[in-house]
């Protein structure tokens, strides 16, 4: 799920970036183009939150989601304002399609890292993905 939402969010970014440069979009279907982008990519933001608390061992499980949330917050909330913020005050819309087009490939690039490294954790107790760091050896 977390791949596809990612990849399928990127497609379609990829897909509003040439609309955009293309000047075909009103400030509607603009909206509607990052609603559906936002609405594949927030799914698999949630998901991606909930497969950090399964994979670590329960005694370290908090402060791996506090972590990876401060880490997404930081880069997502502080940094990327100011380059894109930079873009559209070129005023080209060729050069704000380019920022499209590189949060397209971060997305897409993530759904791709999910399908080679991710855990499978559907269906399966916590304790089997990741043992507790208090348990004894069987």
């Amino acid at each position: 799920m977390i791949a596809t939402s990612y990849i399928g969010s990127g497609v379609l970014l990829v897909g509003a970036g040439f609309l955009f440069r293309a000047e075909v979009l009103t400030a509607w279907t603009l909206t509607a183009c990052w609603c559906a982008v936002f609405f594949l990519a927030s799914a698999g933001a949630g998901a991606a939150y909930l497969t950090v608390s399964e994979i670590f061992p329960m005694e370290t499980r908090a402060l791996a989601i506090a972590a990876f949330y401060a880490v997404g917050t930081g880069l997502g909330g502080v940094v990327g304002p100011v380059p894109f913020g930079r873009l559209v005050e070129t005023g080209d819309p060729a050069a704000v399609a380019g920022g499209y087009f590189l949060g397209a490939a971060l997305m897409i690039a993530a759904g791709i890292v999910e399908l080679l490294i991710g855990v499978a954790a559907a269906r399966r107790s916590l304790e089997d993905i990741a043992r507790p760091l208090s348990a004894e050896p069987t």
